[in-house]
């Protein structure tokens, strides 16, 4: 249910997704922090064998939705865990109002996770503003959909033309085509991505690709090499 990804975090896959017909894996990390408690981003379906591998990890003190598209079991998580803050990246609170949000996430991380987690909200998306965080005990990078890589033959039918056609599918993680032309402010976009890539990354973890255990950092550079002036 929990695999161990690198020191002090874990990953699980989720049910899938499924967007206008289109079959989305879905992957949330545990990241236990200095302090014993639990980060949790991009939290999948709540099942119980999972509550109870997160439970024998330590208390979950946070649980971050790390752009506006992945929110749809934040409730569950509340509900199991009054007591953990919920946090929001930017333009979720206004989708989610039946939510109570502690605060909205950005560039400055908040004092409870400072000391063990970087972040950075990559602006200037017509998409979502997502916000990419930096583990560092595990040099892990975490993505949630700004980058995709979908195996050949995930898709079928003229599904499968389309995820082609937008990059969805390729030989490493990528910047899928539909968020590329969404950067409508790429400035803002490059400011972002020059601090991603500045982090001294070897693992990287995205909702949407296979996990990756070395080479992150020389990874995204190449996935937005695009973005240079």
């Amino acid at each position: 249910m929990l695999h161990r990804f690198g020191p002090s975090i874990w990953i699980s896959d989720g049910p899938e997704a499924v967007v206008a017909g289109f079959r989305y894996p879905t992957r949330m990390a545990v990241i236990r922090l200095s302090d014993g408690t639990l980060f949790i981003w991009s939290p999948v379906a709540l099942s119980v064998p999972l509550r109870a591998a997160v439970d024998a990890l330590g208390p979950v003190a946070h649980v971050v939705a790390p752009n506006s598209l992945h929110h749809l079991h934040l409730g569950d998580w509340q509900a199991a865990y009054p007591t953990a803050r919920l946090y929001a990246a930017p333009g979720l609170s206004r989708k989610r109002k039946d939510i109570a949000f502690a605060a909205e996430i950005g560039d400055t991380p908040p004092p409870g996770w400072a000391g063990d987690i970087d972040q950075v909200a990559v602006r200037g998306n017509l998409i979502t503003t997502e916000v990419v965080f930096f583990h560092r005990a595990s040099a892990t990078v975490l993505f949630t959909d700004l980058l995709q890589q979908f195996p050949h033959g995930w898709f079928g039918g003229w599904r499968a033309l389309v995820a082609r056609l937008d990059g969805m599918v390729g030989d490493e993680p990528r910047v899928p085509n539909k968020f590329r032309r969404a950067f409508v402010n790429r400035a803002a976009a490059r400011v972002a991505v020059r601090r991603i890539v500045a982090w001294p990354a070897e693992r990287l973890l995205a909702a949407h690709a296979p996990p990756v255990g070395s080479g992150a950092q020389a990874l995204i550079a190449r996935a937005f090499a695009w973005l240079r002036p």
